[in-house]
């Protein structure tokens, strides 16, 4: 019998595959970084009333 599947290469030009993702030490939540752009934006406005 002869084996008709394709073989892929593992990298597929750069991307990698979901269960190569890299682990890091700091897994920050999407909400967690839309909250802290939110409070920068502000802390700039309420440093542009200041001054």
């Amino acid at each position: 019998m002869a084996n008709n599947q394709v073989s892929m290469p593992s990298g597929f030009g750069g991307l990698m595959r979901f269960n190569e993702e890299y682990a890091s030490k700091f897994n920050l939540k999407p909400m967690h970084v839309m909250v802290f752009i939110v409070l920068i934006v502000a802390f700039r406005i309420f440093l542009g009333g200041i001054f």
